[in-house]
Order: C-alpha cells, then structure tokens, then sequence
C-alpha cells in the first residue's frame, strides 16, 4: 500500500472499529502522537497504547459520535496530510461540535512513525462547556 492508502484507511473504512484495527496495523512501535496545544486531551503520547488510554477512550466516554471527516489529502513522500472536520456531541454539556483540522502523518517504510494534529481548540473546548 502507498502511504495515502496508509493513512486513508485509518479513516475510511466502514466502522470506527475498522478504522482503529487499521490504525493498529500500521503503527510504529514507538509512534509519536500529538494531539494540540489548547485540545482537551492535549500532548504527545508515544506508543499506541498511550495513545489509546489519553486519546481515544476519552473522544468514546465523552462525545457521542465524534468523528474527523476528511474533505481532502496532500501526499509528498513520506508525509501525507488529511484536512476536514470534527464533528460530535459532548455527553456532559449536550452541545454539538464542528471544529476544522488537519493531521499531518509521517511514516516509513508502511508505518506510520509520527501524528500532529491541528485544529481550533477553541471550539472544541466551547462545545465542553
């Protein structure tokens, strides 16, 4: 698979779970995960199990269908952007949720070595409240 299809299939399957399977198939031992400076679950994460337990099992327990969309992709070598939207409701503060984002992957030799996310922070912490 070319590194497009790589980083497509972490988000374009038919469920979450085939999304995360997916994830888990291609990610480096030691990847390196970024979430946002201001994002509620803020800060690097290495290794797929952190990533899991700081990211993804709070999006789960918080939002009710949380999801990025992508809209489109840039791929140049070994990095490949995705740009698109959040979008969700918060469990606590019942308000709906539409952030733009984009994900800059970076992998080597068909794993995915690095994730930095991008988004406006702002509105995802006003939908918490």
């Amino acid at each position: 698979m070319t590194n497009l299809e790589i980083v497509k299939s972490t988000y374009e399957g038919k469920t979450s779970e085939e999304n995360g399977a997916n994830l888990a198939q291609y990610a480096a031992d030691h990847i390196s995960w970024t979430e946002a400076k201001g994002f509620p679950y803020a800060g690097t994460y290495i290794g797929l199990e952190n990533v899991v337990k700081n990211v993804f099992s709070k999006l789960g327990s918080e939002w009710i269908d949380y999801k990025f969309t992508p809209e489109d992709y840039v791929s140049s070598d070994d990095k490949v952007v995705a740009f698109g939207s959040y979008t969700g409701k918060n469990k606590v503060s019942g308000k709906p949720l539409e952030a733009r984002v984009a994900h800059i992957w970076k992998l080597k030799d068909g794993k995915i070595i690095s994730f930095e996310q991008f988004v406006d922070s702002q509105t995802v912490n006003d939908s918490m409240k």
